[in-house]
């Protein structure tokens, strides 16, 4: 009689129960949550990286021309806050029911903090350096890539580490063309009011956004070994 009320206990995440922290959906449903983790950490780094591809030349352009920073500042403010509820289906005629849609509209989101920090970074090269490096013979390129970016990085990966937990949070309202990632166990979570599957994916959510910054830390520390020194 009591193995038999034992195998007939529900489960912690049936309808009966309905726990929050159910260790027998993570095990049951493992491949689920995998995939789901594996999609959403694809597109947040994807749509990022997409991000500084575009900012990098916005914010080198704005650097140039004065008289455009504030038109490429506004404009990259202005996507910011487009509501993602209306964005995304904005692009579904171009791009469909596809994660394109979602990278396209997260790395657009990213623009306004990147763009910011590549401009900010880049200014914060001192001037006497710059003269330095141009009276050594380097020209524009050069002193760009040899010279600026790298003392800007502190700054950039600053500003990168904002960004990506930003996409991190925003990866979830993909749902919304079924490429949210871990937003799509939260949106059916929240519709069929499981509470292991909220709860779990919710966490997990957390967790890639913690475990990205900190990643984003140690690549900054090996890039600018200096840093180490002037902070000592």
């Amino acid at each position: 009689m009591t193995l038999l009320g034992a195998a007939e206990e529900p489960s912690c995440y049936s309808r009966l129960v309905n726990d929050w922290v159910c260790a027998d959906y993570v095990s049951d449903r493992q491949q689920e949550i995998v995939d789901a983790t594996l999609q959403h950490i694809g597109i947040t780094v994807v749509s990022v990286l997409l991000g500084l591809v575009i900012a990098f030349p916005l914010a080198l352009l704005a650097r140039r021309l004065p008289r455009l920073e504030s038109a490429i500042l506004a404009i990259t403010t202005g996507i910011y806050t487009v509501p993602s509820l209306a964005l995304f289906p904005l692009l579904v005629p171009f791009t469909g029911l596809s994660a394109t849609t979602v990278v396209i509209g997260l790395a657009l989101y990213a623009l306004t903090i990147l763009v910011r920090s590549l401009l900010e970074g880049l200014r914060a090269v001192p001037d006497d350096v710059r003269e330095s490096a141009t009276g050594l013979g380097y020209g524009p390129g050069g002193l760009l890539m040899r010279i600026e970016l790298p003392l800007a990085l502190p700054v950039l990966v600053a500003g990168l580490r904002v960004a990506t937990v930003s996409t991190v949070a925003l990866t979830t309202v993909g749902s919304l063309v079924a490429y949210g990632g871990l937003g799509n166990l939260i949106k059916d979570g929240v519709l069929t009011n499981f509470r292991a599957e909220l709860f779990t994916a919710s966490v997990l959510c957390v967790v890639l956004a913690v475990l990205l910054d900190l990643l984003l830390v140690l690549l900054q520390r090996v890039l600018t070994p200096w840093t180490k020194g002037a902070a000592a």
